[in-house]
C-alpha cells in the first residue's frame, strides 16, 4: 500500500529583485531521505505549528503551513520571516527592526535543542508571521512509489532586510545564492541531483520575470504543483525514470523503468506485465518522442519477472531490439525475444546534450546475469537490483551468490567518479559512495552475526535467522533465511565454517 503523505512546507527564498538570486541547499549525503540532493529549505509540520499566530492567513490550514515554512527556514538557515507585531506590512521586504543576528543565532540553537519553542521566540521579541510575506507557489506530493512521502506547500519569499542565511552542518551541508539559470547549468554539467519540484521550480524561475507574483502564477500553473501525480522524473539530465506497478516483493510496489539519453534514448527494464501500466509508459514515451527523441534499444538488467514484464510489448510497439546479458538471455528466451546479448564493459553512446556514455557492467550476485549501467559522463549508475532505494536486496542461492554480490558492490566503488544511483525500486540516491559503503558494512555486520550464531552451536539456517536478524519482522524470516544460506555458503568458501550433520559448524582449520 502507498505511504500516506505527511504535511510539509518549504521556502523558495529570493533576494536582489533586479536580478533575482535563489537560495538552495544541499542535504547531507548520510540522510535516508534525499541524501545528497539539492533542495529548498523546509520540512514537515510540527505539532506546535498550528498554535503559531499568522496574520492575514486565509484559514487555519494556510496559517499552519506558513508557520511550518517560517519555522523550518529559521531552523535550517537562521532567516526569520516575521515582522514587528505593531509595524505595518512592508512592500518588498520584512521589517529589519528585530533582534541582533547574534541573538537570533542563540535562539536558533536553543530551538534546535528543544529548549524553547518557535512561538516563544516570536513572542519574546514582539514578532509575528504575516501570510502576505509568503506567496503560495504550489503543492507537490511525493510519488506513490517512495518509502517516505510528503504533501509539500512551497512559498516564495524575499530575504528580509539585514538578514543572511547560514548553514550549520547537520541535515544540510551547504547553501548558496545562485541565479536560477546558473542553477540549471550546474545541474546540466555538474553532479547536482534534484527532485522534480526543485527542478520544475528552478526552470520556471529561470524563464519568468523578476516579479514575484508572476513567478508564483507560473509555478502554480504547473499541473503537478496542484497535488498531481508526478510521472516525469528527471533527477539528472536525460535520466528519466518512470515507476510502474509490478508483482515485486514488498515493501516495493513499483519497478522503475529508465529512459536514458537525448536525441537517442535507450529503455532499461520496461517492467510491468499489466496492460494499464504499459499504456501509461507508452504515453510517456510518446511524449518524449514528440520532443524529437528516438528510442534505439531496450536493455534488461536481469531476468526477474518484475523487470521484464513489458519488454515484448514495448519492443513490438516501437520495433526496437531487446538486449541482455547472455545468462539472462538464456533464462528468459521462452518469454521474451532477446535480439542480442550484452558483454561486460560494452559501451553505449547516446547523442544529445550533455551526452551519455553508458558502460554495461556485469554485476552478478543478486542474479547470475545481472547488469548495471554506468554513465561515464555524469558518474550515475542504473543499478537494477544491485542497490535499491527501499527494502533490501535478497540474495537467494543458487541464483544468488553473496561473494559475487560483495564483489559487484566493490566494483562500483572502484569508479573515481560516482555521483548518483538510480535503483530499480524506490527513489534516486544522491549519495552514491556512502550508500554502497553502507550496504557493504550492513552485509558484513549480518555475516558476523551469522558466524557468531554458528560459533554458539546453532548450525541450521532457520535456527540462525532469529539470532542474526533481530531487527527484522518474523514475517520476513523466509527471505532472511535465503540470504542466510548465501552468507553461509560464502563463509564456507572463506574456510571459516564447514558443513556438519546437515548444518554448519566453525571450521576445524579456522
Amino acid at each position: 500500500m502507498p505511504v500516506t503523505p505527511k504535511d510539509a512546507a518549504a521556502v523558495i527564498l529570493l533576494k536582489n529583485p533586479a536580478d533575482p538570486l535563489v537560495f538552495w541547499v544541499q542535504r547531507n549525503p548520510k540522510l535516508a531521505f534525499m541524501g545528497g540532493f539539492h533542495a529548498f529549505p523546509g520540512g514537515q509540520v510540527d505539532k506546535a505549528d498550528p498554535s503559531v499566530p499568522v496574520l492575514n492567513a486565509a484559514d487555519e490550514e494556510n496559517a499552519t503551513m506558513r508557520a511550518c515554512a517560517a519555522r523550518e527556514l529559521f531552523e535550517e538557515t537562521g532567516v526569520l520571516l516575521a515582522k514587528n507585531a505593531s509595524a505595518p506590512p512592508p512592500a518588498a521586504s520584512v521589517s529589519s527592526n528585530r533582534p541582533s543576528r547574534e541573538r537570533l543565532e542563540a535562539r536558533r540553537r536553543a530551538l534546535a535543542n528543544d529548549e524553547v519553542s518557535f512561538n516563544s521566540i516570536l513572542e519574546e521579541h514582539g514578532l509575528q508571521i504575516d501570510a502576505n510575506s509568503m506567496i503560495a507557489a504550489g503543492r507537490w506530493v511525493t510519488p506513490p512509489f517512495a518509502p517516505r512521502r510528503f504533501d509539500t506547500w512551497f512559498f516564495l519569499a524575499w530575504l528580509p532586510e539585514g538578514q543572511e542565511p547560514t548553514i550549520e552542518s547537520g541535515e544540510l551541508i551547504h547553501g548558496e545564492w545562485i541565479r536560477p539559470a546558473d542553477a540549471l547549468e550546474r545541474w546540466m554539467r555538474e553532479p547536482v541531483i534534484l527532485a522534480p519540484p526543485t527542478l520544475y521550480i528552478i526552470r520556471t524561475l529561470a524563464a519568468t520575470s523578476p516579479d514575484l507574483d508572476e513567478s508564483a502564477r507560473a509555478l502554480v500553473a504547473i499541473p503537478e504543483s496542484k497535488r498531481g501525480i508526478v510521472r516525469r522524473i528527471e533527477s539528472r539530465p536525460g535520466i528519466f525514470f518512470f515507476p510502474v506497478k509490478t508483482p515485486t516483493l514488498p515493501p516495493a510496489t513499483h519497478t522503475n523503468c529508465y529512459l536514458v539519453g537525448g536525441e537517442e534514448m535507450i529503455v532499461i527494464d520496461p517492467a510491468s506485465p499489466y496492460e494499464e501500466e504499459q499504456q501509461e509508459l507508452d504515453r510517456f514515451i510518446d511524449g518524449l518522442m514528440t520532443e524529437g527523441r528516438r528510442i534505439r534499444e531496450i536493455f534488461l538488467t536481469h531476468h526477474h519477472p518484475d523487470h521484464i514484464g513489458g519488454a515484448n510489448h514495448l519492443s513490438q510497439r516501437l520495433n526496437v531490439p531487446v538486449a541482455a546479458h547472455p545468462l539472462t538471455a538464456s533464462r528468459v528466451s521462452h518469454v521474451v525475444r532477446i535480439d542480442r546479448t550484452v558483454q561486460d564493459r560494452e559501451l553505449i553512446e547516446l547523442k544529445g546534450d550533455p551526452g551519455w556514455r553508458l558502460r554495461a557492467l556485469y554485476t552478478p550476485g543478486h542474479t547470475r546475469g545481472h547488469l548495471c549501467f554506468y554513465d561515464e559522463v555524469s558518474g550515475s549508475v542504473m543499478t537494477g537490483d544491485l542497490v535499491v532505494g527501499l527494502g533490501t536486496v535478497v540474495i537467494d542461492p543458487p541464483e544468488g551468490n553473496m561473494r559475487q554480490y560483495f564483489d559487484s558492490l566493490k566494483r562500483l566503488l572502484a569508479f573515481e567518479r560516482l555521483t548518483a544511483l538510480f535503483p530499480a525500486h524506490g527513489p534516486a540516491i544522491g549519495s552514491a559512495r556512502f550508500k554502497i559503503e553502507e550496504y557493504i558494512a550492513h552485509r558484513t555486520m549480518r555475516e558476523e552475526r551469522i558466524l557468531e550464531a554458528v560459533r554458539s552451536g546453532t548450525g541450521l539456517p532457520h535456527e540462525i535467522v532469529p539470532l542474526a536478524y533481530t531487527d527484522v519482522a518474523p514475517a520476513m524470516y523466509g527471505l532472511a533465511e535465503r540470504s542466510t544460506v548465501a552468507h553461509l555458503e560464502k563463509l564456507e568458501e572463506d574456510g571459516r565454517i564447514e558443513r556438519f550433520d546437515g548444518g554448519y559448524r566453525v571450521s576445524s582449520e579456522a
